[in-house]
């Protein structure tokens, strides 16, 4: 007979930490390929109008998704919302990492955009889990995580397409992601 332990109990000290982090990786995802910009077209076999639509998709994606993900938080749980859009982030960055045409980057670009669900679930959270002396500046630095991912984001994937293989940025963001997986997993209390 297995006996199961309980979850432990969430930590303001450990959630406000995960999900400026989780913030940070999905904003991450919205500049990842501009150093690659100039280059699309040759490493996708494509033109330059149909490149632009890999940097497109995840704005776009990131449009749709954002309100609909804070809906189904509503409807099904924040946590598992979350969960499901670093999933998606995790497949969007391995489809980009194998592709060598357009349209599956430009599919995985599209995932990788719905990671853009996590800012506005993670400030749920916030509100919901956080005592109110320290929900003001949790909130200010989850929004501040999306100037963080944009400006770590731009030189992080400048030296890797300068000195690494472009490949290696997808590999990478779904690292990233699966690290914001399990800490999402650990830190966060399951629905009551």
């Amino acid at each position: 007979m297995s006996q199961t332990l309980p979850a432990p109990a969430a930590s303001p000290r450990a959630i406000v930490p995960v999900l400026a982090f989780a913030g940070i990786v999905a904003a991450l995802m919205q500049t990842l390929v501009v150093p690659l910009i100039g280059d699309l077209p040759q490493l996708l076999g494509t033109t330059a109008t149909d490149a632009t639509w890999v940097i497109t998709a995840t704005l776009l994606a990131a449009a749709v998704v954002t309100p609909v993900s804070g809906r189904l938080g509503d409807l099904y749980g924040k946590r598992p919302v979350m969960l499901g859009c670093t999933a998606l982030l995790v497949v969007g960055s391995v489809v980009c990492a194998t592709a060598s045409s357009v349209v599956p980057m430009i599919v995985g670009r599209a995932f990788q955009g719905a990671a853009m669900g996590l800012i506005p679930l993670g400030i749920s959270v916030m509100r919901d889990l956080l005592p109110p002396e320290r929900l003001g500046s949790s909130i200010a630095l989850m929004s501040a995580s999306l100037g963080i991912g944009g400006a770590l984001g731009l030189p992080a994937a400048a030296a890797v397409a300068e000195y690494g293989s472009w490949r290696g940025l997808f590999w990478g963001a779904a690292v990233l992601a699966l690290v914001v997986a399990f800490l999402v997993h650990r830190f966060l209390p399951r629905p009551g």
